[in-house]
């Protein structure tokens, strides 16, 4: 069941927005390989198509895992301690099944973003994010979503 929606702060929002930017680029030099083209000699390979997709999302699964121990700082007993655990699983997704190729990699990053969010859900369901934090993280994640299908299936 999806939270109530809350009004998202301006700060939570607007970084968050900045933070689909390599991803929506990296779905936009996908759909227009001339641009793709243009990006991958102008300022390097690793910032078109979707190899800019791929480690940028490795690096932000790596940094929610960061977001996530701080929410399990906020339980007591088990429920931090697995708290604790839960939260590294995002970066160690994102260090174990990213590799193999662009096709495979997309796709357990697609896989991971969805196992992030159920994280995300827990953390909220146990009252230890913003109440505005689900609104937040569906709409980022369904924009992650699409981009890296954009780059697994075109």
């Amino acid at each position: 069941m999806l939270p109530p929606m809350q009004t998202i702060p301006r700060a939570p929002l607007l970084l968050g927005l900045a933070g689909l930017l390599p991803f929506v680029w990296g779905a936009i030099t996908v759909l227009l390989p001339d641009l793709g083209l243009w990006t991958a000699q102008i300022i390097g390979p690793r910032f078109a198509g979707p190899y800019v997709m791929l480690f940028y999302g490795a690096v932000i699964l790596s940094f929610m895992s960061g977001v996530l121990w701080g929410f399990a700082t906020q339980l007591s007993g088990p429920r931090a301690t697995s708290g604790y655990a839960l939260s590294t699983l995002p970066a160690l997704w994102a260090f174990f099944m990213t590799g193999g190729g662009p096709t495979s990699a997309g796709i357990s990053l697609m896989a991971g973003f969805i196992g992030l969010l159920g994280l995300d859900w827990l953390f909220w369901h146990h009252g230890v994010t913003p109440p505005w934090w689900m609104g937040l993280r569906v709409m980022l994640t369904a924009v992650v979503l699409i981009c890296l299908a954009i780059g697994v299936f075109f």
